[in-house]
């Protein structure tokens, strides 16, 4: 043990330094649509591994770059493992899925480090498995045993799990969507962790759920959700023995046992107020529910506001429908067939999932003027939109996003190509469904965004953080599988209001131990 020295009344007596801990760090980050018919291959995934991981971590805007750079801000060793990250689209693979969490999990059970923090989404699932987080981090503690702590720093829109809660000792979400505290989110995990092995905390998980998916108001600064953490975060303020309070508005695609809204509080030790906390909040998304309802506009209201104000500042659409971010394909073409049916010559950017363009598009080459038919090939009910265009641009379609909302990290449209039709809207085709909630997805294929009077991306809330100093947002109900409309979608394990009939629910709390024991081990070094 590293020991100073004190002075206490002419004595010199021995003091404990602070001790250096090792702290493995990964990431395995996923958003998982149940009702999407594409399995998420190996090939959508990024993978970094070892100093990779640690460099894109340092400069990334997430959960995991909030973990590493706290961990080495305070002076303590961070020891990579595997970051994997894809947009969310259909079930993953389970091949892949398996082979990424063997591969962590013996990892993890070889450094014998003194804590392991994790990043995860905590909506992912498998083509074989529903609960493919609860799955990893059970294998992990099995591998583990008692004597080292686990946190893991989550989505707001996770499906936490009995399987999570009692295999990790921290699960806390980012408390705000659009999700701009998730490096915050990291940062805190790191401290319940380092303060577990202090001996200051001793995490005790109380959960409560509304066992429903409600179908809208799900930004955090407005609205009766804005309301539930604002009460939360009072009742955290007269109870000081409440460490952290995270409340989950969940995905609504990933179909599973058990999915509600859940508030989930942890306190240092026993807590009285606990169980009353967690009841009270999961209780108002039950009493409210019937505000959590969004109020969107058509797409051609949404274009007549863009042309009130042509040539101005540009508007940026959310196509709600078909979000790749949550899950749906984003081969919609609904956006460009009524921009193109317009008389009104609006400038605009639309991306269009298609890899069969792509590959028609980079084949014919730059400055070739070919007519196609693009988008609706993944989404089931969909169909193809012919049009005709100039091939302007091709590429790997690799960039790296600019942030606030995962800045600093690199993703992949698959192969891309712009067409440019009628000299005014820019069709960016991908090969893969990607992040175009980020600036860049456009500016890396040479789309100039100041000369657009809109663009359209194929994300709900996350946009608005990451174009908010360039654009002007409007939300947009579109067709797709991206947003609740009533009958579409067939639930077949998950209660989803007003889809369902449901009778009012008794949501009671339930209490999850911390596992880890804290034991002398002196030096955990393999």
């Amino acid at each position: 043990m590293n020991m100073g020295m004190s002075r206490e009344a002419g004595l010199v007596r021995p003091t404990a330094l602070p001790r250096t801990r090792r702290i493995l760090v990964g990431c395995v980050f996923h958003e998982s649509h149940g009702f999407s018919p594409h399995v998420t291959g190996a090939d959508q995934f990024e993978v970094h591994r070892g100093m990779a991981l640690l460099e894109l971590a340092r400069r990334s805007q997430t959960t995991l770059g909030g973990i590493v750079r706290k961990t080495e801000a305070l002076g303590h060793e961070v020891v990579p493992s595997i970051c994997v990250s894809a947009p969310p689209s259909g079930r993953v693979d389970h091949v892949f899925y398996t082979k990424t969490r063997d591969e962590f999990v013996t990892l993890a059970r070889r450094e014998k480090c003194d804590a392991v923090a994790l990043e995860l989404h905590g909506a992912m699932g498998t083509t074989e498995l529903a609960d493919a987080e609860g799955a990893l981090l059970t294998d992990l503690r099995e591998a583990l045993g008692s004597g080292i702590p686990i946190g893991v720093g989550l989505d707001l829109h996770a499906h936490v799990t009995p399987a999570m809660l009692d295999a990790a000792d921290i699960c806390i979400a980012c408390k705000e969507n659009p999700h701009s505290d998730v490096v915050a989110c990291g940062e805190r995990v790191i401290e319940g962790l380092l303060a577990m092995l202090d001996g200051t905390l001793n995490p005790v998980i109380t959960i409560a759920k509304a066992p429903m998916i409600l179908p809208g108001a799900a930004e955090t600064a407005e609205g009766p959700l804005a309301e539930v953490h604002a009460r939360a975060r009072s009742m955290q303020a007269v109870c000081p023995e409440i460490w952290d309070i995270s409340l989950y508005n969940v995905f609504r695609y990933l179909d599973d046992e058990d999915i509600g809204q859940a508030a989930v509080v942890i306190s240092n030790g026993t807590s009285k107020c606990a169980t009353g906390v967690a009841e009270e909040l999961a209780g108002l998304f039950w009493e409210w529910r019937e505000r959590f309802r969004d109020d969107l506009m058509t797409i051609d209201q949404a274009l007549d506001v863009v042309v009130k104000d042509k040539g101005g500042r540009p508007y940026v659409l959310a196509d709600m429908g078909d979000r790749v971010l949550a899950g749906a394909p984003g081969d919609s073409t609904a956006i460009l067939m009524r921009a193109l049916s317009r008389a009104d010559g609006l400038r605009g950017a639309i991306p269009v999932t298609d890899p069969d363009s792509v590959e028609a598009a980079t084949a014919a080459g730059v400055g070739a003027r070919i007519t196609m038919e693009v988008g609706g090939r993944l989404t089931p009910g969909f169909r193809p939109l012919r049009i005709t265009g100039k091939v302007v641009a091709t590429g790997d379609g690799r960039f790296v996003m600019t942030g606030p909302f995962r800045g600093g990290e690199e993703t992949n449209l698959g192969r891309a190509a712009v067409l440019l039709v009628e000299d005014r809207l820019s069709v960016l085709l991908t090969s893969k469904p990607g992040f175009t909630h980020d600036p860049a997805a456009f500016t890396s294929q040479g789309i100039e965004l100041a000369a657009q009077d809109f663009v359209v991306v194929k994300s709900g809330y996350h946009f608005k953080l990451n174009f908010g100093e360039i654009a002007t947002p409007l939300n947009v109900a579109s067709p797709g599988i991206g947003y609740y409309m009533r009958g579409q979608l067939s639930w077949k394990r998950a209660c989803f209001w007003p889809e369902h009939e449901i009778s009012k629910p008794r949501i009671e709390a339930s209490i999850h131990e911390a596992r880890y024991r804290k034991t002398t081990r002196l030096n955990c070094r393999s």
